[in-house]
């Protein structure tokens, strides 16, 4: 089943080269067991432009859908066999970029939490 980590930041680009190493470590260690699908970096919510089309009006909105501290400043894909084996993911990412995670399952896989 697929899973989006999600990285919370206040700061876009503020890994520190110890919390980088530790991203590249993990990312290496996701790739040899086939588990990384993608995994990014994503630039500052200053940079997201939101467009609207619907009703065939296009509205082009300059910076992010919500102001806000946190927001997600990258991401890993990745495949796990359960939500147990997908929160462990997580614990993982989280620990190697020393911030928080959001987990979620893609649509049509089971909850993120077990029990």
């Amino acid at each position: 089943m697929k899973y989006l980590i999600s990285v919370i930041d206040n700061e876009t680009g503020s890994g520190s080269g110890d919390e980088m190493a530790a991203i590249d470590a993990f990312n290496d260690r996701l790739q040899n067991a086939g588990q990384l699908i993608m995994a990014e970096g994503l630039s500052s919510p200053r940079a997201s432009v939101v467009v609207d089309n619907r009703g065939g009006v296009g509205l082009v909105s300059a910076g992010p859908l919500h102001e806000a501290a946190e927001y997600v400043s990258g991401f890993w894909i990745v495949e796990a066999a359960d939500g147990d084996a997908a929160l462990e993911l997580a614990a993982e990412g989280s620990r190697a970029c020393n911030r928080k995670v959001e987990l979620r399952p893609f649509y049509g896989g089971e909850d993120a939490q077990s029990g």
